[in-house]
C-alpha cells in the first residue's frame, strides 16, 4: 500500500480499489461494514489499513445482504457509513438500497461492476448498469455516479457522500473490475483544503444531545395504498428537483457532429481517444458520456443530437446504456447504431473500426 497522506495535493500510483478507500478516508466517512467479493476486496483491505491510523472502523458482515442493512444502521445513528461490492453481491444489496430509498437513508455504495449474470467473471462488465440505476421494487429514487478514471473515483466518492448527506437519497460510485485492479497516476487531496465543504452527518434517529429534538419517524411500511402513493410522489417531486442540481454530463463536437458516439464509465476512455482521432482527420464526429446515469442527462442529449443523423452506443453490456438513451430520448428520429460487448472491453481500434462503417 502506499505511503502517502491526504496533506496538501500529492501525485499518487494506486489501484482503483486503493483509490476508494484514500477518497473515503478524505470524505471523513466514518465506518465500513463490507463482505468479499472480487473485484472489490481491495477496498475493504485497504479500508481495515488506513481504519487505525485515522479512528475509522471496519465490521466484516456474514453477507451482502447484511453489509447493506448494518451499512443503514450506521447511517441511521449519524455515521457516514458506506459499503462496497460487485455482482451477486451488488443483487443482494438492493434489497437495503430499496429500503435507504424509501427512508432517504444517505447510504454509499461503491460498485465495481463484474461480468454477469450469476457468478460469472470477476473480472469486468458493465453490466450492473441497469442493476444499479433501477435496481430494487421502487422507482429508482437513488444518485449514480459512473466514473471513467482513477481521478473521478477518488472525487466523485467524496462528491457521494455529499450528495448523499445534502438530498437524503442512496448513492452509488459505478466502476469496474479494470478499475479496481489496474493502476494509474492520480492527485490525492484534503478536500476542505480545497475549499470543498463535506456535509457532516448528524443521527436520523437516538440524538441524545438534542433532546428537544423534532421527533423522527422513519417508515418504510404503510397501511394503505393512498399512504404510500402520497410518500411515494413526494419522494419523486424531491428526486425532480434534485436530479436538475446534480445531472453531470460531458460532450465534445455535438455542434456540428453527423454521429455521435456515447458511451459511460471506462468505456469513454476509448471512445474519447477515438474521438480525437477522427476529429484530427476532419470528421464531423462528437462525443457524449453520461457522467451520472442516474439522474440520465436526458435533456442535455436531446439538445446534442438536434443535428446529428446518427448515434453509435458503445458499452460493455448488450444494451443497458441503449435502453437508457432510448428512454431519455423518446420521439426522436435519429438512427442508433448499438456496439454491444457484454462483458468484453472496448478499445479505440474497435470503436473507430465501427465508426467506420457508419
Amino acid at each position: 500500500m502506499a505511503d502517502v497522506s491526504l496533506k496538501g495535493e500529492q501525485r499518487v500510483f494506486m489501484t482503483g480499489n486503493e483509490v476508494c478507500a484514500w477518497a473515503a478516508v478524505a470524505a471523513k466517512a466514518d465506518i465500513m461494514y463490507g463482505y468479499p467479493i472480487t473485484p472489490q476486496n481491495e477496498i475493504m483491505h485497504y479500508w481495515t489499513r488506513l481504519a487505525p491510523k485515522y479512528g475509522k472502523r471496519f465490521l466484516q458482515t456474514e453477507d451482502e445482504i447484511s453489509a447493506g442493512f448494518t451499512t443503514l444502521g450506521g447511517v441511521i445513528s449519524g455515521r457516514k457509513a458506506f459499503t462496497a461490492t460487485a455482482g451477486p453481491g451488488n443483487v443482494l444489496m438492493q434489497e437495503s438500497a430499496g429500503m435507504a430509498e424509501m427512508m432517504r437513508l444517505p447510504i454509499v455504495y461503491i460498485i465495481q461492476q463484474r461480468g454477469g449474470p450469476s457468478t460469472a467473471t470477476v473480472i469486468y462488465a458493465q453490466q450492473e448498469t441497469t442493476l444499479t440505476t433501477f435496481g430494487g421494487n421502487g422507482e429508482g429514487h437513488r444518485i449514480v455516479y459512473s466514473t471513467a478514471t482513477h481521478q473521478e473515483l477518488f472525487d466523485y466518492t467524496i462528491k457521494a457522500f455529499n450528495a448523499a448527506w445534502t438530498y437524503r437519497f442512496p448513492t452509488f460510485v459505478l466502476g469496474d473490475g479494470y478499475q479496481a485492479k489496474m493502476r494509474e497516476p492520480l492527485t490525492i487531496y484534503d478536500p476542505e483544503e480545497k475549499g470543498i465543504k463535506l456535509v457532516k452527518p448528524e443521527p436520523l434517529l437516538g440524538n441524545t444531545e438534542k433532546p428537544d429534538r423534532q421527533i423522527q419517524h422513519l417508515r418504510n411500511t404503510y397501511n394503505t395504498e393512498d399512504e404510500l402513493y402520497e410518500v411515494v410522489m413526494k419522494n419523486q417531486r424531491d428526486w425532480d428537483k434534485m436530479a436538475e442540481e446534480i445531472v453531470e454530463w460531458d460532450a465534445k463536437g455535438c455542434e456540428d457532429a453527423e454521429a455521435i458516439i456515447v458511451t459511460h464509465g471506462i468505456v469513454s476512455r476509448a471512445a474519447l481517444t477515438a474521438y480525437d482521432q477522427l476529429r484530427a482527420q476532419g470528421k464531423k464526429v462528437g462525443y457524449f458520456r453520461p457522467i451520472t446515469v442516474r439522474p440520465f442527462p436526458g435533456k442535455q442529449l436531446k439538445d446534442a443530437i438536434k443535428g446529428a443523423k446518427k448515434l453509435l452506443v458503445a458499452e460493455s453490456a448488450y444494451g443497458q446504456l441503449v435502453k437508457l438513451v432510448q428512454h431519455e430520448i423518446f420521439g426522436s428520429t435519429i438512427e442508433i447504431v448499438p456496439m454491444l460487448r457484454p462483458g468484453v472491453g472496448i478499445t479505440t481500434e474497435e470503436i473507430l473500426e465501427e465508426y467506420n462503417k457508419l
